[in-house]
């Protein structure tokens, strides 16, 4: 094992909050929103805040899927409300911003189409009434079914993102509900749709390193442009165990590699999440 992979580097997190942070948090609230930086215990809400910038999280904050590294609630659904992606283009256009992520529980109560037509819904609206505002959608894998993802890809989000999440070894115990090869299809298929892609994983969970290399060529290979990395963070004593703590130089080596197979952005460290400065990776992918 090397060097980089025994030293223990834990992250340091802000905990400060500010103006700014403050007047996000107050639109959320008015407008009976929820966001993934709430419910994930996101290491980097105050950071996210403080520059304006907050994933939203459409249809509810009740998961069907139970995944070890997730804190959001699992249950039956209860949600049934088609005015949020007005509610959501509201949100967007008072925090001026420049470019969203819109993310969601899993819905797979919902068989008509796993909650797609909010998807595009959510999308067409913030297209319509925030028209400056480019849009990063994170979605589930709906279950693999192509007639959801085209009801997503026909809204035209300037970027798509699904999360691989780890590498395929240690997926069943990540993600019992959830099939990688599936993921990785569903990246596939948007690349084949034209759409710029972005996926993500996190390190810490029982991955070698020599996996993480050969599953960023794996998806790179595929025409995937986006690639986050991050150090995973147990949310709370129900959730997985971290199995190590990744070093600095290993983060950094990983973005190096992931520029040298293809990717157009790698954004790699220990507090990097899917939406981690994602307006400044849209502003470069959008640009190639």
């Amino acid at each position: 094992m090397s060097e980089s992979l025994t030293k223990i580097y834990k992250p340091r997190v802000r905990f400060e909050s500010s103006n700014r942070y403050n007047s996000v948090k107050g639109i959320v609230k008015k407008n009976n929103l929820h966001t993934v930086c709430e419910e994930a215990r996101c290491p980097n809400i105050f950071e996210c805040w403080d520059r304006g910038t907050a994933t939203i999280m459409i249809l509810g904050d009740i998961c069907t899927r139970a995944c070890g590294f997730c804190s959001v609630k699992t249950g039956k659904p209860i949600w049934n409300d088609p005015m949020e992606p007005i509610r959501a283009a509201e949100a967007v256009k008072k925090m001026n911003l420049k470019h969203v992520v819109v993310t969601s529980v899993d819905r797979d109560d919902l068989k008509g189409d796993y909650g797609a037509k909010i998807w595009a819904e959510t999308i067409d609206q913030i297209h319509k009434n925030v028209p400056d505002c480019t849009v990063e959608v994170l979605t589930p894998d709906f279950k693999g079914d192509k007639k959801a993802l085209n009801k997503v890809f026909q809204a035209k989000p300037e970027i798509f993102s699904h999360n691989i999440e780890c590498v395929e070894r240690i997926s069943k115990q990540v993600r019992t509900q959830a099939v990688w090869k599936r993921s990785l299809e569903v990246l596939r298929y948007s690349v084949e749709s034209k759409m710029r892609t972005k996926t993500g994983m996190m390190l810490g969970l029982g991955e070698k390193f020599e996996e993480v290399v050969d599953t960023m060529k794996e998806i790179a290979d595929i025409g995937v442009k986006i690639f986050t990395i991050g150090q995973y963070l147990q949310p709370s004593k129900q959730n997985l165990p971290v199995d190590r703590y990744v070093d600095k130089n290993e983060f950094i080596k990983l973005k190096s590699i992931g520029l040298e197979i293809g990717f157009s952005v790698v954004e790699s460290g220990s507090l990097v999440r899917s939406s981690y400065h994602a307006d400044e990776q849209a502003r470069i992918a959008l640009t190639k």
